[in-house]
């Protein structure tokens, strides 16, 4: 059973999303603002948060960095009625691992939902290592010269896979399709690019780099 953290202030939305995610069999707790998202994340446990990005109070956006800076990596798929790219882009930068765009179908909302539960899982297999940096895809847990490395879930899918295919160059497609639900979101804007910047900022002194191949893609080589 997928457990899942709904914020929408929206009363008709919100009851709308519940019995989806509950016809098929997710066990739903409900915040009707920012405040009791906050509340309820820091008290249970979930696998997927499903976060409305304009709400009263705290917005979804300051609810999704006040999580990451508790080092809350719950995957977290935010609703938004801001389509243009930046805002969007403005979700990920905020540590949202995806988006969606209403009205949206609720076919793939489910199909985001379970992709992104899936996510944390990681795959299996022995522990990662590059230069400085320790890789757990069993644990998700990241560590640079024995320090705790606080990734987000997309950033740790990227590294991860940079990880597994140096010093192989990988492509912005093979990025695209391990890292989010619909590949084809970030393929057409500049998120993959926001998320290496975002990556590339946290692993100065890792003994690794992430190098950009000029038409190819990125490979992780040693600094």
């Amino acid at each position: 059973m997928i457990r899942v953290l709904l914020a929408e202030d929206e009363p008709k939305m919100a009851a709308a999303i519940r019995r989806v995610l509950t016809a098929e069999r997710c066990s739903v707790e409900s915040a009707k603002d920012g405040v009791e998202a906050l509340l309820a994340a820091a008290g249970g446990t979930f696998d997927v948060i499903v976060l409305d990005r304009m709400m009263p109070g705290i917005d979804g956006l300051d609810v999704v960095r006040v999580l990451r800076s508790r080092n809350d990596q719950t995957p977290v798929l935010m609703l938004t009625a801001l389509g243009t790219v930046d805002q969007r882009v403005g979700g990920l930068e905020a540590g949202a691992d995806d988006y969606l765009v209403k009205p949206f179908d609720f076919g793939e909302l489910l199909a985001r939902v379970r992709a992104l539960q899936r996510r944390p899982r990681g795959i299996d297999g022995p522990v990662l290592e590059k230069g400085g940096v320790a890789l757990d895809p069993v644990s998700r847990a990241v560590s640079t010269g024995g320090r705790p490395l606080n990734l987000t879930a997309t950033e740790y899918l990227i590294l991860e896979l940079l990880m597994r295919r140096s010093p192989a160059v990988v492509d912005r497609k093979a990025i695209a399709e391990h890292a989010w639900a619909d590949e084809t979101d970030p393929l057409g804007s500049n998120a993959i690019d926001v998320q290496l910047s975002r990556l590339r900022a946290k692993l100065p002194n890792a003994g690794i780099r992430i190098v950009t191949v000029r038409g190819a893609g990125y490979r992780l080589e040693e600094a």
